[in-house]
């Protein structure tokens, strides 16, 4: 299975941005459709974002929706996630995550964690008011 790696979180002030990578190795990158969680201490693994193979199709929680942007080259096996007006509320551990495609569906989206088959170490992100 893939490897995930992630970086760029911090500890920022309200209305701040910061652009989170994750890094793949030991997996065909291209293969895997790939997403973005987060948690906060004492709740639930979250959905934020995801992104089909090719980049084509994109999906967001309604709370990042205008505000982060996913995105991914496929040439340097790396996916992104910008995150601009960063409020208190996004203060959590972000995780990247990949889940292999064999079979696609007509969106490739995927915002359920238990779709995924691999899952970076976290990078947590603070944002203060």
């Amino acid at each position: 299975q893939v490897q995930l790696v992630e970086s760029g979180g911090g500890l920022v002030q309200a209305g701040d941005s910061l652009r989170l990578s994750c890094a793949a190795s030991g997996g065909r990158f291209i293969s895997y459709s790939m997403g973005w969680f987060r948690q906060a201490p004492g709740k639930e693994r979250e959905f934020v974002a995801s992104i089909s193979r090719s980049g084509g199709r994109t999906h967001y929680v309604d709370s990042a929706k205008g505000r982060f942007t996913i995105s991914r080259d496929n040439a340097r096996n790396t996916v992104y996630l910008q995150m601009n007006s960063l409020k208190p509320e996004d203060t959590a551990t972000y995780y990247c995550a990949a889940k292999l495609v064999k079979i696609a569906t007509l969106v490739e989206t995927y915002e359920y964690a238990h779709e995924y088959d691999s899952w970076g170490q976290g990078t947590q992100v603070t944002v203060s008011s």
